[in-house]
């Protein structure tokens, strides 16, 4: 579908020709793809074994945990396994479905990330109708519809930049990132993709504008609660949401939006490790870390009170 040119395999970013360096970048990420993979199972292990938590704020965090999850499978194996290979090769193939699933969830993070503050809008400034609003039903088909969303954007986005002939098989990141595959195009078809990414800011600048207006409406309605136990309970719930929605939004941006160097770039590397592993490394501990329901339920399971 997408094989147009004549290249068959493209050359990742080198971290270092020296061997031991290279096991260095091999076990940093490894540590780093462990400590991702195991905090999401918690979350998910978590939410899926205690019945306490099949709500729809967690259902919407397992759902999160599982997006995070998959990102960094899709990038961070194969850049392991060259490193400890001695290799930069990725096929032409390999290239295009890390560019599909990684956007189709990258993208997936981002919409339900939108839904979750809809979410918490909802539970907070209308509680009396929560469960009305927000009933099984209504989450599936929400979570239903950000997988589309998010497999739709991936295969749009995978769509514009492979439609170019490449002429170099040169990628200065550690995956096939699509700014940097950008660089490569031989001809104006790549302004389809640029058309693409001008959607996505749109789109994504709605998102934002979204969120940023229910969060008004949260906290002008989190400043009119009494009890000073209920107004601890709903920041607790919203300022992980926020931090995470921060942090995904500000370093894919800059990731995305800045100008690409011609040479390997160690800024280009930095924000691209900050946006495509922190969010996933650090979701679990933010959320962990403030909810006492999430801590109570992998307390048990610990301690085999519930079976998977």
């Amino acid at each position: 579908m997408f094989q147009n040119t004549s290249i068959s395999t493209f050359l990742l970013l080198e971290f270092s020709e020296t061997r031991e360096l290279q096991i260095l970048h091999f076990t940093m990420f490894l540590i780093l793809y462990l400590a991702t993979v195991t905090g999401n199972i918690f979350i998910i292990a978590a939410v899926a074994s205690d019945r306490h938590l099949h709500t729809p704020l967690y259902f919407f965090l397992m759902n999160l945990a599982v997006q995070d999850l998959c990102s960094v499978s899709v990038i961070l194996p194969k850049s392991m396994l060259n490193s400890l290979l001695n290799t930069r090769q990725i096929s032409y193939s390999g290239c295009v479905a890390q560019v599909l699933f990684f956007f189709f969830f990258l993208s997936s993070d981002f919409f339900l990330l939108t839904v979750m503050a809809y979410d918490r809008y909802v539970a907070i400034c209308n509680p009396l109708h929560y469960e009305m609003v927000m009933n099984e039903q209504t989450c599936i088909r929400m979570v239903a519809a950000v997988w589309l969303a998010g497999l739709a954007y991936g295969v749009l986005h995978t769509s514009g930049t492979f439609v170019t002939p490449f002429c170099s098989n040169v990628v200065n990141q550690f995956f096939c990132e699509i700014p940097q595959l950008l660089k490569l195009a031989c001809s104006d078809l790549y302004l389809i993709e640029i058309g693409v990414v001008a959607l996505s800011v749109a789109i994504g600048l709605g998102c934002f504008f979204f969120i940023v207006v229910t969060y008004v409406h949260i906290f002008t309605a989190l400043l009119q609660i009494s009890s000073m136990q209920g107004r601890q309970k709903a920041f607790a719930t919203c300022l992980p949401h926020i931090i995470v929605f921060s942090m995904f939004l500000f370093t894919g941006s800059v990731a995305y939006l800045r100008p690409t160097s011609d040479t390997p770039s160690y800024q280009d590397l930095v924000f691209t490790v900050i946006y495509s592993m922190l969010p996933p490394l650090l979701n679990p501990i933010i959320y962990s870390m403030r909810n006492e329901a999430i801590k109570k339920a992998l307390s048990k399971l610990f301690r085999g009170k519930h079976v998977l």
